[in-house]
């Protein structure tokens, strides 16, 4: 495993990414590549009361907020990601167990490998008979590589509507 889940039951919502890569596998941190906006659209989006560092992801389930990734065996970028690291059958028992109320696929590239749904775009999605109960979401990637394709629009849907449900 290259990074640890971070689950815990009842959280208000997982994030799931493709894989680690490979700053925040050398680092041992979700999310620790130096372009990378997820922390801070998490503060600007209200979903933590202040910007994380990486270093600080273990903070997350405090917020009632997780973390995990479809390849738990592989890091790097998604295009060099063996086939047979994707794990989409593996997921869902791990979020099944801990039951949050969402579940975002931090690209559109997680969405569809997971779901199975080459057809997916960023926003709210159908709910998946596999995850009765959860919301599922499939947001733009926060990617440094991603920036020219980046809105932040699908994210604050998704802080609104955690905020609603509080």
């Amino acid at each position: 495993m290259i990074l640890p889940d971070l689950l815990a039951p009842g959280l208000r919502a997982v994030f799931c990414g493709t894989a680690a890569g490979a700053a925040s596998a050398r680092k041992g941190h979700y999310y620790a590549g130096p372009g990378n906006r997820f922390w801070p659209l998490l503060a600007e989006c209200g979903l933590t009361p202040r910007l994380l560092r990486p270093e600080e992801d273990h903070l997350l389930p405090g917020f009632g907020l997780g973390l995990t990734d479809l390849a738990k065996t592989a890091s790097g970028a998604d295009a060099d990601i063996p086939a047979a690291a994707w794990d989409a059958p593996g997921l869902f028992p791990r979020i099944a167990a801990c039951r949050p109320a969402h579940l975002a696929f931090t690209s559109l590239t997680a969405a569809r490998l997971a779901l199975q749904r080459p057809d997916l775009g960023a926003g709210p999605l159908p709910e998946d008979a596999r995850l009765p109960g959860v919301r599922l979401w499939a947001l733009p990637s926060p990617s440094g590589r991603a920036r020219g394709h980046f809105d932040a629009a699908p994210w604050q849907a998704l802080a609104q509507a955690l905020s609603d449900r509080t």
